[in-house]
């Protein structure tokens, strides 16, 4: 028996586990159409420039190497077959639009867990009594 890459079933296994490894192994994962140096959606694009204001370490994977088969296997975690899909933490957060939602709020840095967040206390020390 010859393997057949382009048969859809063994196609929909590897978009599939795929899907998998990406969401669970990375804190920030984008799914979306092209890559990092050339999207080919305007939303993908939008998408990845409002994760990069406030990330870099984020893993995009192109769901152009078999679109049907990521869109089946990202509706199967997200509810939702549109690309492009956000998770941050194993946790689906939407598509650009909610993206830009979230950056609108100024949410979007505390949602993808950037270093600098808004929000994050600093601890301040009092010069009197710091060890010198």
């Amino acid at each position: 028996m010859t393997f057949d890459p382009t048969e859809p079933e063994l196609e929909a296994e590897a978009a599939g586990a795929r899907v998998d490894e990406a969401i669970d192994e990375s804190e920030v994962v984008l799914f979306m159409k092209g890559d990092e140096l050339m999207p080919q959606c305007g939303y993908s694009e939008r998408a990845l420039g409002l994760i990069r204001q406030y990330r870099e370490d984020v893993e995009v994977v192109d769901a152009l190497q078999n679109l049907e088969a990521f869109r089946d296997a990202l509706e199967a975690h997200s509810g939702w077959e549109t690309i492009p899909q956000t998770y941050v933490d194993a946790e689906f957060v939407g598509g650009s639009d909610v993206l830009a939602e979230l950056e609108e709020r100024g949410e979007l840095a505390e949602t993808l867990n950037a270093p600098d967040a808004a929000g994050e206390e600093q601890v301040a020390t009092d010069d009197a009594e710091a060890p010198f």
